[in-house]
């Protein structure tokens, strides 16, 4: 099974004007420069990809978009999550089918299922492919906090679940899964990223990595050299970023934000998909919210790890 580390873009899906159709060309040309700025491996079709606002047609293609691009350079793995168990296992299938490196899942949303029925949500998943499992666990969303003790349930009954993109908010569970699983869990931070790292993280499922690949990977890299006033620099940094634009919106709702940052970045990614707010808008409250942002953008984006070194 490859060892998954670092720094994983969990990317925005690219549109067409209104949200028509996707912007494969422009897909193409991020993906390059995703891997080009050195993020340790893609992630399509998470939350902030909105999974949920596209079909089963434009997700195949979108998969096979990554995967061709990708080739051998860096791994993909693929958001399948659904609410329907079925859908879930065609989605993982078709992952893997297509070439996919592994699948991050969160249990199934809006029905506050059991742990039982999550477990056997889980089973038929796992037993259905062969590539490493990601489980996320974001409460936000899915209503539902996987504790440790039941990950390590499901670390111990399932060999191909290895990863957790860990959302609860709670950086030290980092520590207390890998407690539970003797270690064979690995945690990627979903929020608090250093504070996730100081407890174990070994990776981080990155939104910012959107509009600062190059950064978001020094800030994993870092952390593994010893390097921990850079990482927490980096972190802390993107922390703040995450406040200005988040507050006032709720869970999803400000990933306008995001996509305006990669303008900034030299990528244009289009709107994102009714009900999602576009930035335009928002109006004022953008533009003022943007304005607080742009000299964190700034200062992120100048960093530079040889940079630092020649100045010492």
């Amino acid at each position: 099974m490859a060892e998954l580390r670092g720094s994983y873009t969990v990317t925005y899906t690219p549109f067409t004007e209104g949200g028509d159709a996707i912007d494969f060309a422009a897909l193409e040309k991020f993906i390059d420069w995703q891997i080009e700025e050195g993020s340790h491996g893609l992630i399509a079709l998470g939350s902030i990809g909105q999974f949920l606002a596209i079909d089963d047609d434009e997700r195949t293609a979108i998969v096979e978009t990554y995967v061709k691009k990708c080739k051998s350079r860096v791994p993909v793995l693929v958001g399948t999550m659904n609410a329907r168990t079925e859908n879930a296992v065609r989605y993982s299938r078709e992952a893997e089918a297509l070439g996919a490196q592994g699948i991050m899942i969160t249990p199934p949303y809006y029905y506050t299922p059991t742990e039982d029925e999550i477990f056997e949500y889980y089973r038929q998943v796992s037993e259905a492919i062969s590539i490493p499992i990601m489980l996320y666990n974001n409460p936000i969303t899915t209503n539902v906090d996987m504790s440790a003790a039941f990950v390590a349930k499901l670390t111990k009954n399932f060999e191909n679940i290895r990863y957790i993109k860990e959302a609860s908010g709670t950086a030290d569970r980092c520590y207390e899964i890998a407690q539970l699983t003797d270690g064979v869990m690995n945690c990627f931070a979903g929020g608090r990223t250093y504070e996730c790292m100081l407890f174990g993280a070994e990776g981080y499922v990155s939104p910012p990595g959107n509009w600062a690949p190059k950064q978001s990977a020094i800030m994993m890299d870092s952390f593994a050299a010893g390097d921990r006033a850079t990482a927490k620099w980096l972190s802390d940094k993107f922390t703040a970023i995450s406040k200005v634009t988040g507050a006032g919106h709720p869970a999803y709702g400000h990933s306008c934000y995001g996509r305006e940052q990669i303008k900034w970045s030299g990528h244009d990614l289009g709107d994102p998909r009714a009900p999602i707010t576009s930035f335009k808008a928002l109006g004022k409250e953008g533009t003022d919210r943007m304005a607080q942002v742009r000299p964190l953008y700034d200062e992120i984006r100048a960093f530079d790890i040889a940079k630092k070194a020649a100045a010492q």
